[in-house]
């Protein structure tokens, strides 16, 4: 069969052998190449004894299948494909098969002699054999056949680990019922799952067998639900160290990545071949989005991030990281890093400025807050560490002994003005809703933007302003977070506190601020009443930027761009 008119394979073997091809289906140009898109039947010519010309291809296609089953041509056919699953492995860890053998020939355990437990053992050492360590244990492998009193044998072999991954959240539910899988209204309470989150990888395994898993529990009536998970997020590989590549020829010279295919490592106009050789990035400068040697400016390398692999040796151990710089540092620089789903490069350079405040970390260091310097180190962005610092001075204030009790700003019973109970509420908002959709980045960008406003206060600060961005800050850095809560005061843990709520009477605003801009450059900022027309915005921006008539700085005002409480821009 073939439909070279529908099939761009099938196509090309048609126009390479000069053979007809005939439209099937509207929709395309089949001069050019195949179609296969949506569309109507053409060329049907009443075969069959069926008129399906001019009718929708999906409405054709059931009325043919149709055809068939009624003629005794066809019968429907649902066809399933299931990934290979090596479900049996040699090994100590796993789920040990049911299974006995009993004079060669296999029984299944009945269901008193259930679980199966692995025995305690020495070492895991393989058996030599190609079997599994399990083999070389005979007290756990010769038994008693329960049913006919004969000598048996236990099947040696493990499941992948997946009999029991693959259905775990279940078990969560109801952990310590020895009579059912799950109690059936425990079930119908927790399930289906919420949220999972994995990489991947996973979408192609544990879903997928999870699943698999799932729909033969529902049909067992196990479970109540056709599917186990109800939103799924997948997380973005983070790549190893950008590498550095400069490509050099048979004589030795640097040759620019402008002028190599970097597929088969060779120079485009002579075919020549070149050879990559690492390049320190502390040789290289940057323009724009690439990278050049200094020692010759004309000369691009190539700048790439690979996969972590054991193989190229890039891989980061995050215990190593934890150890060195401290948790909180590594949670903030992997949410701060970018969207959850995109693939990003590791990276630990970057971090400017951090000479300058060395001094001042040192002593808290001394003092025992050699926390906040770890969280610094790490950030690869100035943002993030300054953000950390703002934080760390807007709560605590260093003494002459070189401790950093907290700021005495911070205090009670201050009525906060509108403009705070705003910024903190609106806050409130933004971050719950962002952590909710995953956004880490984004939220920790509003928490930046709340704690710049803060600095910019004067006079005493009263807490309710900044115990609820504790709490709000708390998911992504829990240790710095449960040191402030403790300066503050308070008992407990912060995680253990109710998340903050906002209120959306504090968020209703009487005035805004407007950019007031010329040919696009800001000229002053400045606040007026919300929900100004056109008409009157513009008349509030001439009054305040001056302007009479229809020029401004001597030319022609060609036109007034106008955002609603936001921006009025005259463009001469």
């Amino acid at each position: 069969m073939a439909v070279p008119a529908h099939d761009q394979r099938d196509f090309e073997f048609a126009t390479e052998f000069d053979l007809p091809i005939i439209e099937v289906v509207t929709g395309g140009d089949i001069s050019k190449s195949a179609y296969d898109g949506p569309g109507k039947i053409v060329n049907w010519n009443n075969a069959l004894s069926l008129d399906l010309d001019g009718m929708d291809a999906a409405e054709a296609k059931m009325k043919l299948k149709e055809n068939f089953a009624e003629t005794g041509l066809g019968k429907w056919t649902v066809k399933f494909k299931l990934r290979d699953w090596l479900f049996s492995r040699q090994r100590y860890w796993g789920e040990p098969f049911p299974i006995v053998f009993v004079d060669g020939e296999p029984r299944a355990l009945h269901e008193s002699e259930l679980p199966v437990v692995l025995p305690d053992v020495d070492t895991y050492q393989p058996s030599g054999t190609g079997e599994s360590p399990l083999a070389t244990i005979d007290s756990w492998v010769q038994v008693r056949d329960k049913d006919t009193g004969k000598d048996a044998v236990r099947e040696t072999n493990t499941m992948p680990q997946w009999a029991g991954s693959c259905w775990y959240y279940l078990r969560y539910i109801d952990p310590h019922n020895d009579d059912v899988l799950v109690d059936r209204d425990f079930e119908k309470y927790w399930m289906p799952v919420d949220l999972y989150v994995g990489g991947v990888e996973h979408a192609v395994l544990h879903l997928l067998y999870a699943r698999f898993w799932h729909k033969v529990l529902y049909d067992c009536g196990v479970v109540s639900t056709k599917e186990p998970f109800q939103r799924l997020v997948n997380q973005g590989i983070i790549l190893g160290n950008v590498e550095y590549t400069g490509f050099k020829n048979a004589s030795g010279e640097y040759v620019s990545t402008k002028l190599i295919n970097e597929v088969d490592e060779t120079i485009k106009r002579t075919g020549e071949k070149v050879f990559g050789e690492q390049v320190d990035a502390k040789d290289l400068l940057k323009k724009g989005d690439s990278f050049f040697l200094k020692s010759n400016p004309e000369v691009r390398v190539q700048a790439r991030s690979h996969k972590m692999s054991k193989s190229r040796g890039n891989v980061v151990n995050p215990d190593d990281v934890i150890q060195e710089h401290g948790a909180d540092a590594l949670r903030c620089y992997l949410m701060f890093m970018g969207p959850l789903e995109q693939v990003k490069p590791w990276t630990t350079t970057g971090v400017q400025g951090l000479s300058r405040y060395s001094k001042a970390s040192s002593v808290w260091l001394n003092c025992g807050c050699d926390f906040f310097l770890v969280l610094c180190l790490i950030c690869s962005t100035l943002n993030v560490y300054r953000f950390f610092q703002k934080v760390w001075r807007i709560f605590t204030e260093e003494d002459e002994d070189g401790n950093a009790p907290l700021n005495p700003k911070i205090s009670e019973n201050i009525n906060p003005s509108k403009e705070q109970l705003a910024a903190l509420h609106g806050t409130i908002k933004t971050v719950t809703q962002l952590t909710e959709e995953m956004k880490f980045n984004t939220a920790l960008a509003s928490m930046m933007e709340y704690i710049n406003t803060v600095a910019k206060w004067e006079g005493p600060i009263d807490r309710c302003l900044l115990e609820p961005f504790v709490v709000l800050l708390s998911p992504y850095a829990p240790h710095l977070t449960e040191e402030l809560w403790e300066k503050l005061g308070n008992s407990g843990s912060v995680s253990k506190v109710p998340w903050p709520k906002h209120n959306e009477e504090y968020l209703a605003v009487d005035e805004v601020q407007y950019s007031l801009l010329i040919n696009g450059k800001q000229k002053l900022r400045l606040s007026t009443a919300v929900g100004l027309d056109k008409d009157a915005a513009e008349a509030f921006a001439r009054s305040a930027l001056k302007i009479n008539g229809d020029e401004v700085n001597g030319k022609p005002i060609k036109k007034v761009v106008f955002v609603p409480n936001k921006l009025v821009n005259f463009v001469a």
